[in-house]
């Protein structure tokens, strides 16, 4: 699936296609510089990647950015992992980015769909995301340190 390329600057593509995914660049930014995931063996991120639907934005064919839905494509999805590296920002990609995912066939017909989010609330809240609730309903288990190594 891809968006109207009308919307896309020039150059940009969007695809769910997982044989065009850049392994090392998915891996370098979430791997190494984000702020969610900084840490994580890659062999742990490649296995995500493989068990979720995902998105790459392209520039002339190089991986500028990723999403990935991690979903049972029937009743759940929750947003993870959104990244555009930093030259190819403020062109509108996250924006194009959502509605490609927003109108995935694969996820229409949801009960909910989730994320986290550190500083993106305005971007979401334009694509139907809210707070949650009731707070007092939703529940983790969170180990904030599983990737760093045991002292």
């Amino acid at each position: 699936m891809s968006v109207n390329t009308d919307q896309i600057p020039e150059g940009y593509s969007i695809s769910d296609d997982p044989s065009l995914l850049d392994m090392d660049v998915i891996y370098n930014y979430i791997g190494k510089e984000s702020y969610w995931s900084a840490g994580m063996p890659r062999q742990i991120l490649e296995k995500s990647v493989a068990n979720s639907l995902c998105f790459g934005i392209y520039f002339q064919g190089a991986q500028v950015g990723f999403a990935r839905m991690i979903t049972d494509k029937a009743t759940f999805a929750y947003l993870a992992d959104v990244f555009i590296l930093k030259p190819h920002r403020g062109k509108g990609l996250s924006k194009r980015l959502m509605e490609v995912i927003i109108a995935h066939p694969d996820l229409q017909g949801l009960r909910r769909m989730m994320l986290t989010t550190r500083d993106a609330h305005g971007l979401y809240a334009s694509y139907g995301f809210s707070p949650l609730r009731k707070p007092q309903n939703i529940m983790e288990r969170h180990h904030p340190d599983v990737y760093k190594p045991e002292q």
